[in-house]
């Protein structure tokens, strides 16, 4: 099977975009650099020290830890043990490189023990210390320990003080950053970031101080500040070029590289700007940089860009330079993953040129470059880069169809990583056999494979949120697959078996744990776990609920049924993804034009037949009330209320409420408080920002106001700090935002707007959850009001689940696109009427006040009433 990915030069950690690394940067975290002896006992120790020091700036791990090593051996034998500290703490960085975690923590719980048993009177006591610290923290984040290591990498903040080191307190801040962001803790993670910004800036412009500032830039980009970033490395850049030094220029340049294209990626619409400006960085760092392999990573990542954006021919002359350039690098572990790199770019040039090319590498001289870096990995004593470069290889022979040599190169690929622990590279060969079973007709085999390789996802999750940028930047390619390939077997049925019970569960499941990694993804930390039981939802809580999972596969659409109290229901639609994918977009496109009524029902018809019809007459059995839908990829842009019975005339909101939920493991759905409805009301009747007023705002406040007792903030009333203030002070069970704001998969690009600023996903999430903790009542509803989703994005409605799960908030009432209408203001009065008056539940209040305009022959078209979706919380 031909697998399209975006792919970057990677060194010693072959998942992370690569930058230069400063003071050890490795793994997505900041280790200390290999220190110095601090007094030399004797000269052929200093040269063990010295030797190592080279040797791991090469890649030579195993080399380095043995010259450390001995190093350590001969500093506790004339009893130094200040300078057997140091070694030891050396030679936990080579063990941490080499994969070797239980001697990596055995060497620094040593160091550890002997800094604290030595004089700290000696001059060197506290720098050495911090270095220890440092590195025990970069092991602790390796092995899933985050709060562990950002205890420690706070100890090693106060050590660096007291050392006067200000480039180490640069280091230890940036780590404790990204601990910050893994566990969520956003806020104090941007803080933490400012605070090394600020440190860096009061520095003497240095080569050291350019390096902090790139790798701070490289830190920011992994925590998903990209504007920032590009600022930090642009200051970077420019203190390179008035110091004069190339290396930092090109590395500079190449970390500005990989930031805009990162950027490129995540933008809609995806114009060619960005990716032309990340490819001049990269010619800009391969013509400046001085020695070879900074060249080579320059331009590896530049053929990797070229290929992503169709430009065939300036990659076709990009190889004899990257070629050469490669042949003169000695073995190290840059140059195995350097050959790694060039192999995926070259199977990439294949398949994207006819096979009359000739000038293109073939199948057989990519396999002596990948079984070249094979053999130099094993040479170099590497585990980690010898199971890359094993997988890789079985890869291409899963590429030519040689099942057999595929398959035993990846089981020696996946033994090797799960020798070494290292889950994300094995949950790629475990995928990788699922393939190959699959395309040798072994279904049982392949769920095998394929559901060690999600587990191995579910284990790996914060890693793959955190701390690896490029997992991120291709989770569509590199992660989402797997899940939903696993489904695809799993709800393979013939005329004979349709899928057993056990399968559509485990199917069913599989999309839960989907949609819960692809959240955390878009906060790029893994700040959701799941709380429920699925079947506990529907089964006990509400019994008239129907659970509905529509699953988008590459070949057809699967969707699987929960009613209470019986098993799983399940139907296949035989159509493309193509196909479906582009219906819906045909369907989001009229459903925001006037006058369209046959096109909206032509259209929403064709989605009704393929979800609800075959299901119908059960849901009428089991006297289903309200629909739950946990929707699926483009899906999330159509408001599910819009979907047309021809048959009995009826839009799908005529025959049931109709509510999202972004997985029933996240929710718990609990009936709305039988209490005074209160309502905390802002919005923005103005124009701010470059976008227009919103005119009927002011009246939608008002008639809230009329129905509802509330509590307004309008047009410069309504700021970030106001909006707080008013969260904390009083136990408001309603908080209704009347503003622009705008959806997207992108986190950046989630957003509403204050009068002083628009206040993205992440900042919302701490100013409401700052009053879920300090006051006993929880949000009941979150409203807004005016919100659309990004335009051109299929999978913007993430956002709306986004700001769901992360708010606080039990329920969340937004809408798709923004209406500045009269229906508006009308729908909203009607909805809080019906909370406030007849005691019905959430979905029940939407659908009355939604069937209020549906029945007004001035707002019967969806594009008034059906904007407005549910999500959490129905009852």
């Amino acid at each position: 099977m031909a697998r399209k990915r975006r792919v970057f030069f990677r060194s010693r950690q072959p998942i992370l975009v690569l930058g230069v690394c400063f003071l050890g940067w490795c793994g997505g975290v900041l280790s200390g650099s290999p220190a110095v002896a601090v007094v030399l006992s004797s000269v052929s120790v200093s040269e063990s020290i010295q030797q190592g020091r080279k040797l791991y700036e090469t890649g030579q791990y195993a080399q380095a830890a043995a010259a450390w090593q001995q190093a350590a051996t001969a500093y506790q034998a004339s009893g130094d043990s200040l300078n057997q500290a140091m070694a030891l703490s050396n030679l936990a960085l080579a063990y941490q490189q080499l994969g070797s975690l239980s001697l990596a923590n055995q060497a620094i719980a040593t160091s550890l023990q002997l800094l604290n048993s030595t004089s700290r009177t000696h001059s060197q006591h506290a720098q050495i210390l911090a270095q220890a610290l440092n590195n025990q923290g970069s092991l602790q984040f390796a092995q899933g320990q985050t709060e562990q290591a950002l205890n420690t990498w706070q100890k090693a903040t106060a050590a660096y003080t007291q050392a006067a080191d200000a480039i180490g307190i640069t280091r230890s801040l940036i780590n404790q950053a990204q601990a910050q962001q893994a566990l969520g803790l956003f806020r104090r993670a941007v803080t933490t970031l400012n605070q090394a910004n600020q440190t860096l800036q009061q520095q003497p412009n240095s080569p050291i101080k350019v390096a902090g500032l790139r790798s701070l830039g490289n830190a920011l980009r992994v925590v998903g500040n990209l504007s920032q970033s590009q600022q930090v490395l642009q200051q970077s850049l420019k203190l390179a070029q008035q110091l004069g030094y190339p290396e930092e220029i090109a590395a500079t340049l190449t970390s500005l590289g990989n930031t805009v294209r990162l950027s490129a990626a995540q933008r809609q619409g995806r114009s060619q700007q960005n990716p032309q400006a990340a490819l001049a960085y990269y010619q800009q760092a391969a013509n400046v940089a001085p020695t070879a392999s900074t060249q080579l990573q320059a331009r590896l990542n530049q053929l990797g860009l070229l290929l992503e954006i169709g430009e065939i021919s300036a990659a076709q002359a990009l190889l004899p330079q990257i070629q050469s350039q490669l042949a003169s690098l000695p073995t190290s572990q840059t140059k195995v993953y350097a050959r790694i790199t060039l192999a995926q770019n070259l199977i990439r040039l294949q398949q994207a040129q006819p096979r009359s090319q000739t000038q293109i590498p073939s199948w057989l001289e990519i396999g002596k470059l990948l079984a070249s870096a094979v053999q130099e990995a094993r040479d170099l004593q590497d585990p980690r880069a010898t199971s890359y470069a094993l997988g890789n290889l079985g890869g291409l022979y899963e590429q030519t169809q040689q099942w057999a040599n595929a398959q035993e190169l990846t089981q020696q690929a996946l033994v090797l990583a799960q020798g070494i622990n290292a889950l994300d590279i094995a949950y790629r060969w475990q995928w990788q056999l699922g393939r190959l079973w699959q395309a040798q007709g072994n279904t049982q085999n392949a769920i095998a494979a394929y559901d060690e390789a999600v587990q191995s996802l579910q284990t790996l999750r914060y890693d793959l949120a955190a701390i690896n940028p490029d997992v991120q930047f291709s989770f569509q390619e590199e992660v989402e697959p797997v899940y939903r390939e696993l489904v695809s077997l799993l709800l393979q049925s013939n005329d004979a078996a349709p899928p057993s019970q056990q399968n559509l569960q485990k199917a069913r499941q599989t999309m839960e744990s989907l949609q819960l990694a692809e959240l955390n993804n878009f906060f790029r930390a893994a700040c959701l776990d799941a709380s429920r039981q699925i079947d506990q939802v529907v089964d006990e809580q509400d019994p008239t609920a129907a659970a509905i999972y529509p699953i988008v596969l590459r070949d057809r659409l699967e969707v699987v049924v929960k009613l209470p109290q019986q098993p799983l229901r399940h139907h296949t639609v035989n159509l493309s993804q193509a196909e479906f994918e582009a219906t819906l977009e045909q369907l989001q496109q009229q459903l925001i034009e006037p006058d369209t009524f046959v096109e909206v029902q032509a259209l929403s018809q064709k989605v009704y037949e393929w979800l609800i019809r075959p299901q119908l007459a059960a849901l009428n059995a089991s006297q289903i009330e309200t629909l739950v839908f946990v929707l699926d990829g483009s899906l999330r842009n159509i408001p599910m209320a819009a979907l047309y019975d021809a048959q009995r005339q009826q839009y799908l909101i005529e025959q049931y409420s109709v509510a999202l939920a972004p997985g029933l493991q996240l929710i718990n759905p609990q009936p709305l408080r039988q209490q005074q409805l209160q309502a905390l009301t802002a919005g923005l009747s103005q124009p701010r920002y470059g976008f227009a007023g919103l005119s009927y705002v002011e009246r939608e406040i008002q008639q809230i106001t009329s129905v509802v007792p509330s509590r307004a903030l309008l047009n410069q009333d309504f700021t970030s700090q106001a909006l707080q203030k008013q969260v904390n002070s009083l136990s408001f069970p309603i908080v209704h935002l009347a503003t622009h704001g705008q959806f997207s998969s992108n986190i950046e690009q989630t957003f509403i707007l204050a009068w002083d600023k628009p206040i993205n996903v992440n900042e919302l999430n701490d100013l409401l959850r700052a009053r879920t903790q300090g006051l006993s009542n929880a949000i009941e509803l979150l409203v807004l009001s005016a919100c659309e989703t990004a335009a051109g994005d299929k999978r913007a409605a993430l956002g709306i689940a986004g700001i769901a799960v992360r708010a606080g908030a039990r329920s969340t009432l937004a809408s798709l696109w923004s209406i500045d209408d009269q229906s508006t203001a009308l729908l909203m009065s009607q909805f809080y009427g019906e909370l406030a008056n007849n005691q019905t539940n959430k979905a029940s209040a939407l659908r009355q006040a939604q069937l209020s305009l549906l029945k007004n022959p001035n707002y019967a078209h969806p594009m008034y009433w059906s904007a407005y979706v549910l999500v959490g919380n129905w009852l």
